[in-house]
């Protein structure tokens, strides 16, 4: 790649980053990529996957609902594969009170987001798991999302118009002739220039910034969540007040997620973030009023993702920052030709960011292309899902990749593998070929496995067998990386039934390797 030269480099495989080198590639760019990791590894994977209608935003940042709310809109009709359409629920319960319920209606209105009053009795009737206390209830236009699938198509389609994507591969250096920045040192040793670079990487990219003299005040917000071991719920809930810890349940797949904190933390740990016991606690009480049942439902992991807010002075706590779009022209702003920032922002707004980014890019290339983003869609949300004669062993692989189930050859690769997730050869032997699996870990997030009720417990081993035959390595070792991987997270919340099933699990995969 240090031979050819691009229009543009995208630094960062999140869904900022995804959406971005999409729109470049489908605007007739030639685009990189490059992420250190694997696609959608970092904080875009580790949030609770709400497809923001707006309302949580709606009485605090008028624009940021707009924004929301609009692409939610959008995102329903090009990337309705990755969308579940549960609708959801704002509850006030007795200490709420309904003033901020009132304000909060009246906000939604005005930014232009669909949100009813409704009875607390319909509203049990609707969703029987909330808490009977309730004294009112608002319906808002929420939805599920599955960041993984989302992020995947994303870049399919990226590939598919031209786009490379290089994994696994740090950017260590902005490379730069006197002020300009003309691409990038990789720690591969490779130095891959281009005609602009955009700095797409989270919270990470301040220190890719400063290296080439540019200053962006970056705060990291910490986020922790509890996944559950089922659906308790079936539409989004969240709690109707002002933003505060454990004030949302989201439904996905076969699971639940409960989120989030809200916590300043160094940049220094961004690269190990984990949930605290103490985070685990305050969740687990909180998240019992939204919804009683959590009290003993099994919770099977724990996980913490960072926010990547921009402030000009970055002190307080991250819920009284803005999270607004950031676009950054660094030629004008710090006086570097060559690179641009996009960060800040949501998972919902993400292709609205990449089109403000490509639409600078393309200002600075004398392009004239404009963008389709909005109104073409992503591969496996393209017209109707395909259907089988006998759907039994397909039925999870079509919800997950829509039309894509079109690549999968299901007559020699028919067996379900997970049972979860019902995940079948056919799937795994696509993720390989599509995304480049290397591991367990590169597969769990192209296709669940390992994400379900069992964690793993019961299909690694088979797993491990058909992935060994596919990539000539292995199993054992696949089985052993795969292990130590995804014991952390888990033993924050290990205790009776759930602390004996972890032990079952390691002895049985510690004694068969």
């Amino acid at each position: 790649m240090s031979a050819k030269e691009y229009d543009v480099i995208i630094v960062g495989g999140g869904v900022t980053g995804a959406a971005t080198v999409r729109d470049c590639a489908l605007r007739g760019l030639s685009t990189l990529l490059i992420e250190r990791g694997d696609i959608c590894d970092g904080a875009s994977g580790r949030n609770h996957g709400l497809l923001h209608s707006g309302a949580r935003y709606a009485v605090t940042d008028r624009e940021g609902a707009e924004e929301c709310i609009r692409e939610n809109r959008i995102l329903r009709r090009i990337a309705s594969n990755c969308v579940e359409q549960t609708e959801g629920l704002f509850i006030s319960l007795p200490e709420d009170g309904l003033d901020y319920q009132a304000n909060f209606i009246k906000k939604c209105r005005e930014a232009g987001i669909d949100a009813e009053a409704i009875d607390p009795a319909e509203a049990l009737r609707m969703e029987p798991a909330i808490n009977p206390r309730i004294i009112g209830a608002v319906k808002v236009p929420d939805a599920s999302v599955d960041p993984f699938r989302l992020v995947d198509a994303h870049i399919l389609d990226a590939q598919r118009h031209g786009a490379d994507i290089l994994k696994f591969t740090a950017v260590t250096e902005l490379v730069k002739e006197g002020d300009r920045v003309v691409g990038v040192k990789t720690s591969k040793g490779d130095v891959i220039r281009a005609r602009e670079v955009v700095l797409a990487a989270g919270i990470w990219t301040a220190g890719l910034a400063q290296a080439a003299g540019v200053k962006i005040g970056m705060m990291p917000s910490k986020g922790a969540l509890i996944i559950y071991g089922h659906r308790v719920a079936n539409m989004v809930i969240n709690r109707c007040r002002k933003p505060a810890n454990a004030d949302i349940l989201v439904p996905g797949d076969v699971v639940s997620v409960l989120g989030t904190t809200s916590d300043k933390v160094p940049v220094e740990t961004c690269d190990d973030m984990h949930a605290t016991p103490e985070e685990v606690d305050l969740l687990m009480r909180e998240g019992e009023q939204l919804v009683p049942s959590l009290a003993h439902t099994r919770i099977i992991r724990a996980y913490a993702g960072v926010r990547p807010l921009v402030v000009a002075d970055p002190a307080g706590d991250g819920r009284n920052v803005s999270r607004g779009i950031v676009l950054l022209d660094h030629e004008t702003r710090d006086g570097v030709p060559g690179l641009i920032t996009i960060t800040g922002g949501k998972l919902t707004t993400a292709r609205l960011m990449a089109e403000m980014a490509t639409d600078l890019i393309c200002k600075k290339l004398g392009s004239s292309a404009r963008c389709e983003t909005a109104v073409r869609a992503l591969p496996g949300s393209e017209g109707r899902k395909p259907r089988f004669k006998d759907p039994f062993n397909m039925r999870a692989a079509i919800g997950r990749h829509g039309t894509e189930v079109a690549q999968m050859d299901f007559e020699k690769g028919g067996e379900i593998i997970c049972e979860c997730e019902s995940v079948t050869r056919a799937e795994i032997e696509y993720a390989v070929k599509q995304f480049g699996v290397r591991n367990i870990s590169d597969l769990r997030r192209h296709t669940r496995i390992g994400m379900g009720t069992c964690q793993g417990s019961f299909c690694i081993r088979k797993v491990a067998a058909v992935l060994a035959d596919i990539l000539s390595v292995s199993a054992e070792e696949l089985v052993r990386e795969y292990m130590q991987e995804r014991w952390k997270g888990m033993t924050p919340v290990l205790w009776g039934d759930t602390l004996r099933e972890a032990e079952y699990m390691q002895k049985t995969n510690r004694d068969e390797i």
